[in-house]
């Protein structure tokens, strides 16, 4: 499933990227798109399971079947994804100084410096500077830094998808829409509320009625540690 499941995610962000990319509004209207919405699914991907992983490998027990390795390398292939994104950050300001459009320079020097600043370097940090701790292997061998460098990079992906959207509508072409800023209604903070309790709701659903380990692997794994850990002239029984 792996197989068809990787495509797929880079087909389905491409398409969606491309819906921004198609849109005449200033900050959308890039070629870059594409890679910088696959780079930051599997960015954020990666930061949510950790953050699952660790919480669950406590609570569950599960210190022998998921070891702090298994943690230290998601966090190796969170260093490439973080320089990625960091990448498209400098690139969207090049193009929009090398563009010459004033539209453009815009709205990117207002998310810098306007009234969504905060939420912007919020995504920097979250997204650009925490992961960089992970060149440290003494981090990534400590599942706590990991839970709450991790729980960062949630934050900056979400910061961003709204840093993304609102700041780019409220400071569009026309001055005369920049009618002031977006503040979230009640309603709203109560639908991501509960897109929060349904995600974990299944979550916790799968976890109490499903193996959260691989059988399979597990058996591969005892037969190899049998096989070490038999005298030479032993003979290995079957599962």
């Amino acid at each position: 499933l792996a197989a068809l499941v990787t495509p797929l995610a880079v087909s389905v962000h491409s398409v969606v990227s491309w819906d921004f990319a198609m849109a005449l509004t200033p900050g959308w209207h890039s070629t870059i798109f594409a890679p910088y919405f696959v780079a930051g699914a599997i960015f954020s991907g990666v930061a949510m399971m950790m953050t699952l992983l660790i919480v669950m490998r406590k609570m569950m027990h599960l210190e022998e079947y998921i070891p702090v390795a298994h943690f230290g390398n998601l966090a190796k292939l969170v260093i490439p994804l973080s320089l990625i994104l960091t990448y498209v950050y400098v690139t969207e300001f090049f193009i929009a100084w090398y563009s010459g459009s004033p539209f453009e320079r815009a709205t990117l020097i207002d998310r810098a410096t306007g009234a969504y600043a905060p939420l912007f370097w919020t995504m920097i940090g979250c997204n650009s500077i925490a992961p960089l701790l992970f060149f440290s292997g003494r981090v990534r061998g400590d599942l706590r830094v990991l839970f709450v460098i991790s729980i960062l990079m949630n934050i900056g992906m979400w910061v961003e998808r709204f840093v993304l959207i609102v700041s780019s509508l409220a400071h569009s072409f026309d001055p005369a829409e920049w009618t002031g800023l977006y503040h979230p209604t009640w309603v709203e903070a109560a639908i991501t509320a509960g897109s929060f309790a349904w995600f974990f709701l299944l979550f916790l659903l799968f976890v109490k009625n499903f193996p959260v380990v691989s059988m399979t692997e597990l058996k591969e794994l005892s037969a190899v540690v049998g096989t070490a850990g038999a005298s030479p002239g032993a003979r290995r029984v079957p599962s």
